[in-house]
């Protein structure tokens, strides 16, 4: 379990090195709602934050393997490139050329599998155990954890009090700050944790079909099921043409490149999932999408 401490002790070890991004408001959201850009994040994620921090707390040198579609490859890879470590990514077959190139060029070695028949889990857990390398997981980590929590805490620290935050990794801090209510958003096609909410306990469903491929989970980590399950409200989906449209007003009105994956928060407010009653705080997690899919995205 992670506390409020872990994430002001992440935000120290990122002091200077993660971008802190600005909040940025529109009004046709409504004066109220705030969201933080971290599609302009270092690696274009606000992976980059949970990367750092935990390979920052490894052995100067210490080789990394990780797993991910894209935006935790690509921050593992930067990351690792910054302190000095190797880096090696299992990538899915089918993921996005935009984000294989950008781990690549971040100076990794990519070995590729099968999202929908491989478990990624075994694959990485063996690779390391081969080769001696430390695991670094996208999500179930504490310190991976309490670096995605950095998002949040910078956010209210810039904007002061929020009524509702819709995150992805930042209850635990959000509480410690006064969130009355946090609300977390998955594509309705891969809905493994409104379905997990639903039952009380962690619920596997098949690798879901869907744009956003950053959340193409299948089953909630067992950390991340032990804090949310306790600090996060609510999980709303949004399905894929919602999540499109959500691309398309960041784009056309806020002149923010968003990917799938990161636009989700975007079109929960702007479909009317996600009450916008008092202050709400969305995290724009990503935003790694080259510029031929977008375009046949919005198209």
């Amino acid at each position: 379990m992670i506390g409020p401490d872990d994430v002001r002790a992440a935000a120290r070890t990122l002091d200077g090195v993660a971008h802190r991004t600005l909040p940025i408001t529109s009004r046709t959201l409504g004066a109220q709602v705030v969201l933080k850009p971290e599609c302009l994040q270092r690696a274009g994620a606000f992976k980059f934050r949970g990367a750092y921090n935990k390979i920052a707390s490894l052995p100067p040198g210490t080789p990394v393997v990780a797993y991910s579609s894209g935006n935790h490859a690509q921050a593992v890879a930067l990351a690792a490139s910054l302190l000095g470590s190797q880096a090696t990514i299992l990538m899915p077959a089918d993921a996005p050329r935009a984000k294989v190139e950008a781990t690549r060029g971040y100076g990794a070695e990519i070995a590729t599998y099968d999202r929908y028949t491989d478990d990624r889990e075994a694959l990485g857990s063996a690779l390391a155990a081969e080769r001696g390398l430390e695991l670094v997981r996208p999500y179930d980590d504490p310190l991976v954890m309490a670096g995605q929590g950095t998002a949040a805490l910078e956010l209210i620290e810039d904007v002061g009090s929020l009524d509702t935050l819709v995150v992805s990794g930042c209850a635990t801090i959000a509480r410690e700050l006064g969130v009355r209510r946090v609300v977390g958003v998955e594509p309705e096609t891969g809905d493994d944790w409104r379905r997990s909410f639903a039952a009380g306990r962690p619920v596997r469903i098949d690798v879901p079909r869907t744009i956003a491929d950053g959340l193409q989970t299948n089953v909630p980590g067992h950390l991340t099921w032990e804090v949310a399950s306790r600090l996060v409200d609510e999980i709303v989906t949004v399905t894929d043409a919602q999540i499109v449209e959500a691309m398309r007003f960041a784009f056309e009105r806020l002149k923010l490149v968003v990917e799938p994956s990161g636009a989700v928060g975007i079109a929960a407010v702007l479909e009317g999932a996600v009450a916008t009653a008092g202050r709400v705080g969305v995290i724009v997690s990503g935003g790694n999408v080259g510029a031929d899919r977008f375009a046949q995205l919005i198209a």
